[in-house]
């Protein structure tokens, strides 16, 4: 398969994954993503029967680092433009550094007003697993990987402990990442 075909296999593996949920494409035009990335796509599906939350994901990070292919999730409480922006920052700064799984990104600011987390931990998307994750391609695949939103605490407990041991503290606390003032749970 041609890689200029590509974003329409993986618009199709997310359509099928999100059915029943409304969707809306759209694309951050500000910041160096636009010229460095410019088929990059982020996905908007509504609340719906997967979940009852905002989901934005991108098409076209694959494109970014062609080594390590990939594509970013936000999973929110509510609908914002914010996300757009944030899953294209991913997109962006995967092409510069390779984000990976157990990786933080510092967001620079809270993930959304009232929020104390500035940080997100790339991880699998464990709330709609190996179905989502993967997007097989006839020769090649990638990975969708979630943005979770994490405190400078939880992220510096990863730094000191190891991602398996603060995902393992999420699994035992029930982590409410959805929750925008949700406190540290380290």
């Amino acid at each position: 398969m041609a890689e200029a075909d590509a974003n329409g296999v993986i618009l199709q593996h997310l359509l099928g994954f999100f059915v029943d949920h409304s969707w809306k494409e759209y694309r951050w035009t500000l910041g160096p993503a636009i010229e460095e990335l410019p088929r990059l796509r982020v996905i908007e599906f509504s609340p719906g029967p997967k979940t009852e939350l905002w989901v934005y994901v991108t098409v076209g990070a694959w494109e970014a680092h062609k080594k390590s292919r990939v594509e970013f999730l936000i999973v929110a409480p509510e609908k914002d433009q914010r996300h757009v922006e944030l899953v294209t920052m991913a997109a962006w700064y995967h092409g510069q550094q390779e984000l990976g799984v157990g990786h933080t990104l510092p967001i620079g600011e809270p993930w959304l007003p009232g929020s104390s987390c500035e940080f997100f931990l790339v991880s699998p998307p464990y709330p709609f697993g190996p179905d989502l994750e993967v997007c097989n391609f006839t020769d090649w695949h990638l990975h969708v990987q979630w943005l979770l939103p994490i405190t400078a605490a939880e992220r510096d407990f990863k730094v000191r402990e190891g991602v398996e041991a603060l995902e393992q503290h999420f699994d035992e606390c029930a982590l409410e990442y959805w929750i925008l003032d949700r406190k540290s749970v380290v």
